[in-house]
């Protein structure tokens, strides 16, 4: 059971009971978050025929899933046995700007730091894609800034947006600010 002051808006729901709403056409979701859940969630719900908007507050390592067949976290943990870390973050980083593109222009700014030295430093996973990215390429899925507040039908954002939705998903992890957005 979700806490009272989280009752302001009628349709948050926790990550577990996702499974439990009935996705239907034009579905206007929020989705909190922009880890590995929360890319997950949302291309599930571009499937289901949503329209998921995504929020995305802080930077991201975004990798493909796999590299030449093999899973990117496997050739990275191979690849660092035999070569400095930060020769493998500089390796990753080359491979995924090489298949996924530029993904600032898409509102997903990566860190300075790369992604296993990030890992190691804060234990902040690198996203693996499995194809949420190309659904925000094509517009199925919006990014949204960092939400202010949420209201009684959806949310403000921090870059002044106010948006409608039906349902909100908190994917938000270990570390959240959300309890800052309800007044």
């Amino acid at each position: 059971m979700l806490n009272q002051k989280y009752q302001k808006f009628l349709g948050v729901r926790g990550l577990k009971a996702l499974w439990c709403i009935q996705v239907g056409i034009g579905l206007r979701v929020l989705v909190v978050g922009c880890g590995n859940s929360g890319m997950e969630v949302s291309l599930d719900l571009c499937r289901y025929n949503a329209s998921p908007h995504m929020v995305v507050r802080s930077t991201i390592h975004i990798l493909p899933r796999e590299m030449f067949g093999l899973s990117t976290f496997g050739i990275a943990m191979a690849l660092l046995k035999w070569i400095p870390l930060r020769l493998v973050d500089k390796l990753l980083l080359l491979m995924a700007n090489f298949t996924l593109g530029n993904t600032d222009r898409l509102g997903l700014h990566r860190p300075k730091t790369g992604p296993i030295e990030l890992k190691n430093a804060t234990g902040k996973t690198p996203v693996l894609d499995v194809g949420a990215l190309s659904q925000i390429k094509s517009g199925n899925i919006k990014v949204m800034e960092g939400v202010r507040e949420i209201t009684r039908k959806g949310a403000k954002f921090m870059d002044g947006q106010e948006r409608e939705f039906d349902s909100i998903i908190l994917a938000t992890g270990y570390k959240s600010n959300v309890p800052s957005w309800f007044k």
